[in-house]
């Protein structure tokens, strides 16, 4: 192990302490994630009221178990902690997941409940993740702290997005609307009220991470300003980080102090710190998950200049206005280009910037125009817009669109509509192309995408 926080990615033996018999109680369906998700390591149940649970022997205290453990994963009532964490010292566990809740989100007592509990781990040399979380999520090792069932929850595939989150109800969004577009993740956090591992050493372990291409954050609150913005700047230049920063308003931050127990802080303040810490900041969720979306399927862009094609005039008009409002930068064609698409296209093939292929537009309508505009120089990204509802479309479009890829360049989607364009938006994606339900939303997360490999990469 290069860090001890590889203990909770890569734990060969996992601990489940306050483990259940009953379907329902949290310890019962953490035990059930980890087997379901077929981790391959050990798994210890830990309470003394039973022999054994899901047909894995069970221990009254980790302490009476005889081989080493990696990792513990805490779902006990909060004042029982403190005096459980001494015994997982004197055991060795390297690492601990607290998913009980009751520390310093509820006030005095629970902080110094919280206080205790982070001197006892130091006192060992442990490391703490939580409390009032719902912990980790490898799907390349399988380990999976969720009490959240497999059959009420769906989980990503391996992947390149690390995910990370102050709160659990987010982390559930985001992870099954990468589940349900076939997207995968590396490396999930809750990290809750960050009692010691905060997100400045998440993102420094995420850094040297190499199954991770992107983090992207949910926080209400920053630990620690100055180690945030330094660890941010020093990864941002070969990683991108999405923020989304909530508690923006008196009103959010005094909900943000009584979830985590911690300051959310004032809004120009947070955002001057974020800019300065070179991430993209995203102002809803939708946004983030979009900016997500693009980072982790696209090669990155040799520069600007998006170029559209459509069989729906509609959305690009849309489309261009977004793009003028925020500064994208639409691609002017070459002369050569123009020429072939003159020549190769039919004649009811409106040439500009969108191509319009109108409603009567085929398969290979289509792909002669991709082609053309992907050689051009000046096209860095291609925007393909889907009226899949329009009958003289065919099927197959969708399964020779992602051959384009070759040319190395962008490539992305949209479309909207009913169960036919449901399923034909599944088969891009599948095929590694993010598709956007509006203009507005494929726009935004193009304007993201270009100004992390135009600006913040380089540090401007």
């Amino acid at each position: 192990m290069n860090s001890q926080l590889d203990f909770f990615f890569y734990a060969k033996s996992i601990a489940v302490i306050g483990a259940s018999r009953e379907p329902g109680k949290i310890g019962h369906e953490i035990l059930k994630s980890l087997i379901d998700s077929n981790f391959k390591g050990k798994i210890y149940p830990i309470n003394p009221k039973y022999n054994e649970i899901l047909n894995l022997k069970c221990y009254s205290s980790v302490l009476e178990v005889p081989d080493e453990i990696d990792l513990a994963v805490l779902a006990i009532p909060a004042k029982i902690v403190p005096r459980i964490i001494e015994e997982c010292g004197k055991k060795r566990v390297k690492a601990i997941v607290v998913v009980s809740g009751g520390f310093k989100e509820t006030g005095v007592e629970g902080e110094v409940l919280q206080e205790k509990l982070v001197s006892i781990a130091r006192k060992y040399g442990m490391r703490i993740i939580g409390p009032n979380c719902i912990g980790i999520y490898n799907p390349y090792t399988g380990i999976d702290t969720f009490f959240q069932s497999h059959n009420r929850m769906i989980r990503p595939p391996p992947g390149n997005i690390a995910f990370l989150t102050q709160s659990g109800t987010y982390g559930c969004t985001v992870l099954e609307w990468l589940a349900q577009d076939n997207i995968g993740v590396s490396k999930f956090v809750s990290y809750g009220n960050m009692a010691d591992v905060d997100e400045s050493e998440l993102i420094n372990y995420l850094m040297n991470d190499p199954q991770t291409k992107v983090i992207a954050f949910y926080m209400e609150s920053i630990k620690s300003g100055r180690k945030f913005i330094e660890s941010s700047i020093k990864a941002s230049s070969s990683k991108p980080i999405i923020v989304l920063k909530a508690g923006r308003t008196s009103a959010g931050i005094k909900a943000a102090l009584s979830h985590t127990g911690r300051l959310a802080g004032r809004r120009e303040i947070v955002e001057a710190a974020l800019k300065k810490a070179r991430v993209i900041q995203v102002d809803n969720i939708e946004e983030l998950y979009d900016t997500i979306k693009i980072f982790a399927l696209s090669p990155p862009p040799k520069g600007e200049g998006l170029a559209m094609i459509t069989n729906g005039a509609g959305p690009c008009v849309m489309a261009a206005d977004a793009a003028e409002e925020l500064n994208v930068k639409l691609a002017s064609y070459t002369k050569e280009t123009i020429e072939m698409l003159r020549k190769n296209l039919p004649s009811y093939a409106l040439i500009g910037n969108p191509v319009d292929l109108t409603g009567s537009a085929t398969k290979n309508d289509y792909l002669i125009a991709s082609e053309i505009l992907l050689r051009d120089p000046n096209v860095n990204i291609l925007a393909l817009f889907f009226v899949f509802q329009d009958t003289p479309l065919e099927d197959e479009i969708v399964d020779e669109i992602p051959k384009l890829k070759k040319y190395d360049k962008p490539i992305i989607a949209m479309a909207a509509g009913g169960p036919y364009t449901q399923k034909q938006i599944r088969k891009l994606q599948q095929n590694r192309i993010p598709v956007y339900p509006t203009p507005e939303r494929l726009i935004k997360a193009v304007k993201n995408f270009l100004t992390y490999y135009l600006k913040l990469r380089k540090g401007e």
